[in-house]
């Protein structure tokens, strides 16, 4: 069965881990997406490690940070800085339906392989730029990193522990989102090219995701005019909804309303804090938190976090453990829903890989292959998609144009 995107071609010249989940999320759906790696070492994540991914027959020579973003792709190893390379990656435009890339503003204009360079060539082409700050505006020109997005897009300064360090998130999760950001927005884009018959630009930015995913902590602000603080684990807009010490370890409890409040003070042995009037209702818990929280720190503490988990579960109120990663794919939730799935790639054999969490009905993902090994699809792109044949290619990986795997 065919991909719900089966139909669509994607050149992925982008590196790192924003554009790269995007290319990942689209093949994922089904299309065919062509990596676009410089000769020698390709993608700067193939080196960041350790560690380096086991299969089943041989270790490999690729960090696990680049497993996490390049399945399903075609890796065709190409220089841009070279004529021939950039004649290369023009007729592939001239078939293709997307481009994503990452350079810096005006990186692949020196190349001719900017959108304005290219567009001519392929009308319908929608063409996707990720950048730290934008094409335009004060910052264009700077080079945007996760970590530092994080920091000056404000989630640091709501994550953390009121009176420790700003924290960054545990995850390159500024990244991840852009990443999302941009497969939603080729995908629209490609729905609108249906319709008009043309394609578009899309100018996507690290620090606008960042600063859009601040979700209710941006309207908290724009509400209020006051700039919310680090709280921890607990919520600005729910009380009680944070992790709580047990006599063993840590539990999540995430009361959502009043009467799953009203079912924990019973389990707990305190049925009359949910009538009191300082906590009977989520803003006056909200209001008083500090009031609130002190009482409840005991109560946890009476029993373990498996009992706790347990005893909440069984009336409807919402909580957890909070799991290591090693304890997350021992989850029977996470092993029904095949969350770890197995890859086949060329040199060793099976290695591991996450699984993309959506679940279609009519267009399942098929999960085709691991990572590619550098230059792995060189040859099969050029003579398949080009019609290249085998003394052309042999001149262009004498000339260093091109690197096969």
């Amino acid at each position: 069965m065919s991909g719900a995107l089966s139909h669509i071609r994607v050149l992925d010249l982008s590196r790192i881990l924003a554009g790269p989940w995007a290319g990942q999320m689209l093949a994922d759906f089904g299309a065919e997406v062509i990596k676009i790696e410089r000769p020698g070492n390709g993608d700067d994540t193939r080196g960041w490690g350790p560690p380096f991914m086991q299969g089943s027959e041989a270790e490999t020579s690729e960090a696990a940070y680049f497993h996490a973003a390049n399945r399903g792709k075609q890796s065709v190893a190409v220089d841009i800085a070279k004529p021939e390379g950039q004649a290369i990656i023009r007729e592939l435009v001239k078939v293709s339906d997307v481009v994503l890339e990452n350079y810096k503003v005006g990186g692949l204009k020196r190349y001719g392989l900017d959108y304005d360079s290219l567009k001519g060539l392929n009308p319908r082409l929608v063409y996707c730029s990720i950048t730290g700050f934008g094409q335009n505006g004060p910052d264009a020109q700077r080079a945007g990193y996760d970590f530092m997005i994080q920091g000056m897009g404000g989630l640091m300064s709501v994550t953390g522990e009121p009176d420790g360090m700003p924290m960054k998130v545990g995850v390159a999760l500024v990244d991840v989102m852009t990443g999302l950001y941009a497969a939603n927005a080729v995908q629209a884009a490609l729905l609108h090219r249906e319709e008009s018959g043309v394609g578009q630009y899309i100018d996507l930015a690290l620090l606008d995701v960042q600063v859009a995913t601040l979700a209710n902590q941006a309207m908290n602000f724009l509400a209020s005019g006051q700039s919310p603080g680090r709280l921890g684990n607990a919520h600005p807009n729910i009380v009680p909804y944070q992790a709580f010490p047990t006599i063993d370890g840590h539990i999540i409890l995430a009361v959502g309303n009043d009467q799953q409040f009203k079912r924990f003070c019973e389990v707990a042995g305190q049925p009359e804090l949910s009538s009191d009037v300082s906590f009977i209702t989520n803003q006056k818990r909200v209001e008083n938190r500090a009031e609130l929280i002190p009482l409840l720190l005991p109560l946890m503490q009476q029993h373990t976090t498996q009992q706790w988990l347990e005893k909440l579960s069984d009336v409807g109120v919402p909580c957890g453990p909070i799991n290591t990663i090693g304890q997350v794919f021992e989850e029977p939730q996470i092993q029904h829903r095949e969350m770890k799935v197995s890859l086949s790639h060329r040199d060793a054999g099976a290695v591991p890989s996450v699984a993309n969490p959506v679940k279609f009905s009519k267009t399942p993902i098929t999960y085709h292959q691991a990572p590619p090994v550098l230059g792995e699809h060189s040859t099969h792109v050029l003579e398949s998609i080009l019609g290249m044949d085998s003394a052309e290619i042999e001149i262009l990986c004498n000339q260093g144009v091109i690197q096969r795997g």
